[in-house]
């Protein structure tokens, strides 16, 4: 396996799961998560290049180079054929994976996922990006969030200690500069997302203040969307057992 990117591994069976964070996370942003799945399947939770453990990978911000670069661990670590989970951006880099080699991934299941609409909030992931202190971040993902819901300390904590290595938050400013053209995102047009040959769910909550679930409309028929309703743009925090669920589905079939 490369040195450069890191995957906490937990558990063993005949299929493998692969789970890649939003932008500005890390690989704790699967902590409730990664251990149910982990109890029938190897379950890999990357630090996307540029994030956490991978900050030094060597020309990290772009989506297709997290694609690419998973892709060749996993062909490190000998993983033929995975199911693919991704939140956000993490959405984006599994949809882009599967594009680029659909022999190799058995299932996506895209978790508000990124590039699906030129529409993104940038002032708020730019004020995430940069936030310097714990109140700051948890302003901005309180605000990601859907009304009401706090988001939990210890998830505030887990990226505020990512964020005091040194190098990490003028990464994320930079990565957000990269995906965003001014207040819009990079797309995958329709009639690429059409192409997906391999079984593929989406997630979405309507109070998404991030990415709009509006993004939903005019899926192609391959796509199978499932509407959280009133649930905002963190879904691993906010939606766990639907998100679980979902995965679950995804490795049955």
């Amino acid at each position: 396996m490369t040195t450069d990117i890191y995957a906490r591994v937990q558990g063993k069976g005949t299929e493998t799961v692969v789970l890649l964070h939003g932008f500005g996370g890390h690989h704790d942003g699967w902590y409730d998560i990664q251990p149910a799945l982990a109890a029938g399947a190897r379950v890999l939770a990357y630090d996307l290049p540029g994030h956490g453990r991978s900050l030094a990978f060597p020309g990290a911000g772009p989506a297709h180079v997290a694609a690419k670069a998973i892709l060749a661990d996993l062909a490190a670590r000998g993983h033929s054929r995975v199911h693919f989970a991704g939140h956000s951006m993490g959405g984006a880099i599994a949809v882009l994976a599967a594009l680029r080699a659909p022999e190799a991934v058995a299932s996506l299941t895209l978790v508000a996922p990124g590039g699906f609409g030129p529409e993104i909030n940038f002032d708020l992931l730019r004020r995430y990006a940069a936030a310097a202190n714990a109140d700051e971040l948890r302003a901005c993902m309180d605000e990601m969030s859907a009304p009401g819901f706090p988001m939990p300390t210890k998830f505030v904590a887990g990226l505020m200690a990512v964020r005091a290595v040194p190098g990490q938050r003028e990464k994320l400013i930079e990565i957000g500069a990269l995906i965003t053209k001014g207040d819009r995102q990079g797309e995958i047009p329709r009639d690429t997302l059409a192409t997906l040959a391999m079984p593929t769910r989406v997630l979405w909550g309507t109070e998404d203040t991030v990415l709009p679930y509006g993004q939903t409309t005019d899926l192609p028929g391959n796509i199978a969307l499932e509407t959280l309703p009133g649930k905002g743009h963190m879904l691993l925090e906010e939606a766990k057992e639907p998100v679980i669920r979902a995965i679950r589905r995804s490795l049955r079939g």
